[in-house]
């Protein structure tokens, strides 16, 4: 009885599943379309072609791999910043904590066209416009307050023993840092790091905002416009360009997927 009155919760389930992958079977069946067949808006690909892909991995390969040069960027300059930040906060003796803790639910509240622009006054004047080093400072901004908070609340839960334990023996804060805290928060790390690497990857506000003169130094997401005209669209190339740009981010996905189920519940262990 129980399987029969559930079927149709798992029926609306694959239904809407169906409903949000759609536009991601789309985008696929353009790309594998020919330009004369596209405006037939056939479900599957009639005039079969990889002639887009081919002009995509010719047009975009500079741009896809200033994605993936931000991208890390970001995730090494997050942590880098993160890590330390939240041992800080969760370990170290200091008063304000829970004002820091809203000065980084703030930070994330600013919208990104508003620090653009901030960014673009300030990159102007010190050579950073149009620049990879200039994009990783900007991107980090946003994946920074949002590790932070992920990373404090993980070692919120981690057992004060152990830290004790360890300042007994003789370890210093670094060395507790080093050894004990960062091994232990692997999970909220990867997490951390994923959703840094998103953000990198699908940013198109700080990229158009600090592309100063559409150099080759844009990535992906500014790439994708090379093939939207005044007059003319190349939806085959563009929708090429979407599905090779998504394959990174499926791939990080799959591979620390059960990371990320373990890292979002950061801070739901207790002493």
């Amino acid at each position: 009885m129980q399987h029969r009155s559930t079927w149709w919760k798992t029926a609306l389930g694959l239904l809407l599943t169906l409903i949000m992958l759609f536009p991601v079977y789309w985008m696929i069946n353009v790309a594998f379309t020919s330009r004369s067949a596209i405006r037939s808006g056939d479900l599957y690909p009639k005039s079969f072609t990889v002639e887009n892909f081919q002009r995509a991995f010719s047009d975009q390969m500079p741009y896809l791999g200033t994605s993936l040069i931000i991208a890390f960027g970001v995730v090494v300059f997050t942590l880098l910043i993160a890590l330390p930040s939240a041992y800080g906060i969760t370990f170290l003796p200091r008063r304000g904590g829970k004002t820091i803790n809203f000065l980084l639910i703030v930070a994330q509240m600013i919208p990104a066209v508003v620090m653009s622009l901030g960014f673009y006054q300030i990159f102007n004047e010190i050579g950073l416009l149009d620049s990879i080093p200039g994009l990783i400072v900007a991107d980090s901004t946003v994946a920074v307050p949002f590790a932070v908070m992920l990373l404090t609340s993980f070692m919120a839960g981690m057992p004060r023993s152990l830290i004790e334990a360890a300042e007994i023996d003789g370890a210093n804060k670094w060395m507790v840092f080093s050894r004990i805290v960062v091994p232990l928060s692997r999970n909220s790390i990867v997490t951390a790091s994923l959703f840094s690497f998103l953000w990198a990857w699908s940013d198109f506000m700080f990229a158009s905002t600090l592309d100063a003169g559409g150099g080759m130094l844009r990535p992906i997401t500014m790439g994708l416009y090379d093939y939207i005209g005044a007059q003319n669209q190349e939806w085959g190339p563009m929708m090429a360009t979407a599905v090779i740009a998504s394959v990174p981010t499926a791939l990080m996905l799959v591979v620390a997927q059960k990371y990320v189920a373990a890292g979002v519940t950061a801070g739901a262990v207790k002493d």
